[in-house]
This record gives structure tokens, C-alpha cells and sequence, in this order.
């Protein structure tokens, strides 16, 4: 038996280059979001929006980003990518200049819808380029890690640098700073990535379309709001849209693709993934700014350091994967992004607990985002190019959906305690048993099948 050795993808320089303008439009997006963060509250008073509405700048942007993905990720795969992707780099830049001009609430809100509209077009258009340009196996592992790198790195840049941008500036540039990097892609992306064509044109799903959009907006609404009514309407919505998707000629998500061990459990991972570990961030910096006592500029530190090893996993989990298996990869970062949390539920009131919480952060978003690209590769594996649009779509809007509705589950949890960091250590604590008994029923849900060929095998040769 002879040992074949692996070794690492290369890419052309027109590769490159496609993957600078693809992958630069995830990375200035999570910068944006980080920035914008950031600069909340100075954002509000600089047009006149009260505490109280605050969130919504938030939630303008959470609603669209969130209820839209998945329709326009079917529509990247029907009426092409390329064009998708232009029109969103488009609305982009015209949102963060009508942002960047706001005078009032109603500017500003309009801005942050318009800006989620454009990450639901953005994010499913340029992932299934990236998934149709690259051939499934240890190429497009390696491209889903950059990707992976990238996005966390733009959280990280935008949590050191947010700060002290917006302060020596103004929030104002949180909008305009997306503006210049739209426009070069803008001009880039004809020249670099032909449009995707099939032969056979097939319509658009409109009730499945309707019911799915309106349901999944109703869902994020009633999460946003803690309305009970809009989540039953949601509910109702979504299960007619698994009905018309039945039935339907042209489904929209066909019932056969969302049956698919790989897909389902997939993005079910990606759902935990998402919900627990941005909530964690979010309840660990009212611990540090509430509990500690420390400034935002400390915080600042306290989270963007760590994420240096989110931005180490993402280079480096595409090869995990090459070796072991989206499968056993997907677990273990799991695993790991649990088990970071655990030491966390016992921190003090003491600032030595920064002993315990910078370490923790380390591993975890080292597994966190191991773990985001091993379910992004699982759930994007096994489909033809004439789906992929779909399928990244799902994956998409699994990762919108969660990070809405994390951080309000897990607060709720923690405002049932009188005492803040008794709340905390509670939310923390059914933060780490959620993840880790996932854990379980994924591992047994993507045990290979005899009937399934398998799409997650290691390769072991690549083409230079």
C-alpha cells in the first residue's frame, strides 16, 4: 500500500483575484456589522433616535438579512449569480451613502433595511460562486476556510479598530466606509467571474417564495419582539410552505434536498452553532463592561485579541477536513466550542476571572469557526451547480436566523435571576448543554449511509 501525500491547493492569479473580490465582500460586511456595533449609541443620538429605539437599527437590518436569504439564494440559481451579486454590491452602496447622510430615524432605518437586503442577496450569491468555481474536495474546503478567516476576521478588525475609528471620525464613517470597497468590486467582478447559465430555465416558486419569506420574517419579528401572535402566524406560514413544497412542479426548496442528512443536519449544526456562541459574546460583555467594571476600549481588546485564533481556525480548518471529514471536524469544533464555554459559568466578580475568560476565548472561537466551516461545507456537499445557490442560501439563512435569535433566548434566560451574574452563569449553563447534546444527534444524523454515497471523504491528491 503506498502513502500519497496532500498537499495544499494552489490558485492561479485570476483565481486570486476572484477570491479577493468574493471573499472581500463577506469581510467588509462583518467589518461593517462589527463597526456599527460599535458605534450604536452614537449612531442614535447623531439622528435623534432615543435609547428606547436603539435595537432597531439592529433589527432593520436582522429582519430582511435573516426572512430573504434563502428566496434570493434560489434566485442567484435561477436567474444568475453574477447579476445577483452585482445588483448587491449596488444597493450596498447606495444604502451606507443614504446611511452615511442620515439627518433622522426614518434615513437611518431605511439605510439599515436596504443594508439587509443586500447581505440576503450578498451572502448566498458569492458563496455559491465560490462553491460552482471551485470542485467540491480539498479546493473549496480550502476556499470555505479562507472564507471562514475572513469573516472573522472582519469581526475581530471591527471590534479592535470599530472604536477608534468611530471616535476620531464620526459614526458616520461605520456607512462609509463600505462605499470605496462596493465600488472597486463593482468594477472588478465583470472581469473576473462569468455568469452562471443553465439551459433549461425553470420559474420561480411564488407561493412557495411568499410563504416562506413572510414566515421567516414573522419568525425573527416574534424572537426580536417576544410576540407570541407573529411566531403562531410564522409557524403556520412555514409548515404551508413544507406543504406548497410538496406539491408544487418548481418547488422552491425541494423536499428531497431539504431531506438530506447532509443538508438537514448540516444546517442544524449551523443553528446552534450561531445561536450559543454569539450569545456567549454578547452576555460575557455586559459580564466584562457590568460585572467588571473594565471600559469599551478594554472590552474591545478582551474579544478582538481571541478572535486572531478565530481568524488561525478558518485558514487551517479546510485542511482538518481534507484529513478527517466535514463530519468529525464539525463535531469536534463543537466540542471544543462547548467545553470553552464550561469554565465561564463559574467565573467571579473578581477582574482575575480575565485569567480564565481571555484563554477560554481563545479556544472557543478557534472551535467556533472550525466548526462554521465544517458545517458550510457540509451543508453546501453532494449537489449539483444548479443548486448550490439553495443550498449556500440555507446555509445562509440558518446563520442569520440564529445569531437574531441567540442573543435574545439566552438573555431572557439570564434576566429569570435577580442577581445579573447569576443570570449569566444560568444562560452559560444551557448554552454548554445545548451545544454538546447537539453534539450527539448530529454525529449519529451524519453517520454515513449505505445507500448515500459519501461526500465528505477525505482527498487525497490535489492538482497544483
Amino acid at each position: 500500500m503506498t502513502t500519497t501525500t496532500t498537499s495544499p491547493p494552489r490558485f492561479g492569479s485570476r483565481q486570486r483575484l476572484t477570491l479577493f473580490v468574493l471573499l472581500g465582500a463577506g469581510f467588509m460586511l462583518s467589518v461593517d456589522f462589527s463597526i456599527l456595533n460599535v458605534a450604536l449609541p452614537e449612531t442614535g443620538a447623531g439622528v435623534g433616535l432615543g435609547s428606547d429605539g436603539l435595537p432597531w437599527i439592529i433589527s432593520a437590518y436582522a429582519l430582511p438579512a435573516a426572512g430573504f436569504t434563502l428566496l434570493f439564494g434560489r434566485m442567484a440559481d435561477l436567474f444568475g449569480r453574477r447579476r445577483l451579486f452585482l445588483a448587491a454590491m449596488a444597493l450596498l452602496t447606495a444604502a451606507s451613502l443614504l446611511g452615511g447622510f442620515a439627518v433622522n430615524p426614518e434615513m437611518l432605518l431605511t439605510a439599515r433595511v436596504l443594508q439587509g437586503f443586500a447581505t440576503a442577496m450578498t451572502i448566498p450569491a458569492a458563496l455559491s460562486l465560490l462553491t460552482t468555481m471551485f470542485e467540491e474536495g480539498a479546493t473549496r474546503d480550502r476556499v470555505l476556510g479562507l472564507n471562514g478567516a475572513l469573516l472573522s476576521g472582519g469581526f475581530t478588525v471591527g471590534a479592535l479598530v470599530g472604536g477608534a475609528l468611530v471616535s476620531v471620525t464620526s459614526w458616520r464613517a461605520a456607512f462609509f466606509i463600505n462605499v470605496p470597497v462596493a465600488v472597486a468590486i463593482l468594477v472588478l467582478t465583470p472581469f473576473l467571474i462569468n455568469e452562471s447559465r443553465w439551459p433549461s430555465r425553470v420559474k420561480l416558486d411564488l407561493p412557495g417564495a411568499v410563504t416562506v419569506t413572510a414566515g421567516l420574517l414573522a419568525v425573527v419579528y416574534a424572537i426580536i419582539e417576544e410576540n407570541l401572535p407573529s411566531a403562531v402566524v410564522g409557524a403556520v406560514l412555514l409548515a404551508a410552505f413544507w406543504v406548497i413544497e410538496l406539491r408544487s412542479p418548481a418547488p422552491l426548496a425541494p423536499v428531497r434536498i431539504l431531506k438530506r442528512p447532509t443538508v438537514k443536519w448540516g444546517n442544524f449544526a449551523g443553528l446552534v452553532i450561531f445561536t450559543m456562541e454569539p450569545a456567549m459574546i454578547f452576555l460575557m460583555t455586559l459580564y466584562v463592561q457590568r460585572v467588571l467594571g473594565l471600559s469599551p476600549l478594554v472590552t474591545g481588546l478582551v474579544f478582538g485579541v481571541p478572535g486572531l485564533a478565530a481568524v488561525a481556525a478558518g485558514v487551517i480548518a479546510g485542511r482538518f477536513i481534507g484529513r478527517h471529514g466535514s463530519r468529525k471536524v464539525l463535531v469536534v469544533g463543537m466540542v471544543v466550542q462547548g467545553l470553552a464555554t464550561l469554565p465561564l459559568v463559574f467565573v467571579g466578580a473578581d477582574r482575575m476571572a480575565l485569567a480564565i475568560l481571555v484563554p477560554a476565548l481563545f479556544i472557543g472561537f478557534f472551535g467556533h469557526v472550525t466548526a462554521i466551516v465544517a458545517y458550510t461545507v457540509t451543508g453546501t456537499s453532494g449537489l449539483p451547480d444548479e443548486e448550490q445557490g439553495l443550498a449556500t442560501g440555507l446555509t445562509s439563512m440558518t446563520q442569520q436566523v440564529a445569531i437574531t435569535a441567540g442573543i435574545p433566548i439566552l438573555s431572557a434566560i439570564a434576566a429569570t435571576q435577580a442577581v445579573e451574574l447569576t443570570g449569566i452563569h444560568l444562560a452559560l449553563g444551557v448554552n454548554v448543554v445545548v451545544t454538546l447534546a447537539s453534539v450527539v444527534f448530529i454525529w449519529f444524523g451524519l453517520r454515513p449511509r449505505a445507500d448515500q454515497p459519501t461526500t465528505s471523504a477525505p482527498v487525497a491528491t490535489v492538482a497544483a
